[in-house]
């Protein structure tokens, strides 16, 4: 698949490189759809839940996952089009909707993670799930809950869409509501969900072609 060269946001840290429009390769069974305003995702979330993820399969099975080629990709193409409400989405996001369903159609992922509100609605809407909702809708306990309702949903034959947070917030708090760090929230947070995930990955190491060799 050729690559698009849109950057989708810049370094915030000196660990979270300039990213690509997609990067890592379209093959793997695990997906990362991120908003283009915020790829710090990859470094403050992701890498805390899939070294809790790695930690639990190396503990249950003695062996580690391969994600040196995971496939990385923002929900659009462009930070300006990203909707905030329900009745902004133009033309631009139905487009690009269109095409990653077309995408996801043609290389089969087994598991989409999406970071906060706007990747998961996007990622509904591919998959044409109903009601319709605007990004700021989904906070953070609704998010917990979708999430808590992928992992009972799992299954391997469909692909699977599996929301994290975009950061971490009290259960109460919107995702866009002013964060109070708490670290121990945090680390509870990361634990849990890369418990839930690893569980599933267990459950079929068998059918997923993502091992270290």
């Amino acid at each position: 698949m050729r690559k698009e060269r849109f950057v989708v946001g810049l370094a915030r840290d000196k660990y979270i490189p300039l990213v690509e429009r997609d990067s890592g390769d379209i093959n793997y069974p695990i997906w990362l759809v991120i908003n283009p305003k915020y790829p710090a995702v990859v470094n403050d979330i992701w890498r805390h839940v899939l070294d809790e993820i790695q930690d639990k399969v190396f503990r249950e099975i003695h062996s580690r996952i391969d994600t040196s080629n995971i496939y990385i990709r923002s929900a659009v193409s462009d930070c300006g089009i990203v909707p905030n409400s329900l009745n902004w989405w133009g033309n631009e996001v139905a487009s690009e909707i269109k095409l990653l369903r077309k995408i996801i159609l043609e290389y089969n992922p087994k598991i989409l993670i999406s970071f906060g509100g706007f990747p998961f609605e996007f990622l509904r809407r591919v998959f044409e799930v109903k009601p319709q909702k605007g990004p700021k809708y989904w906070g953070s306990s609704i998010l917990r809950g979708e999430f808590d309702k992928s992992i009972k949903n799992f299954d391997l034959n469909h692909t699977n869409i599996i929301p994290l947070l975009r950061r971490v917030v009290p259960n109460e708090k919107s995702v866009d509501a002013p964060v109070y760090f708490n670290r121990y929230d945090s680390e509870q947070y990361f634990h849990y969900a890369g418990a839930k995930i690893s569980e599933k990955i267990i459950q079929n190491k068998n059918s997923l072609k993502i091992w270290i060799k």
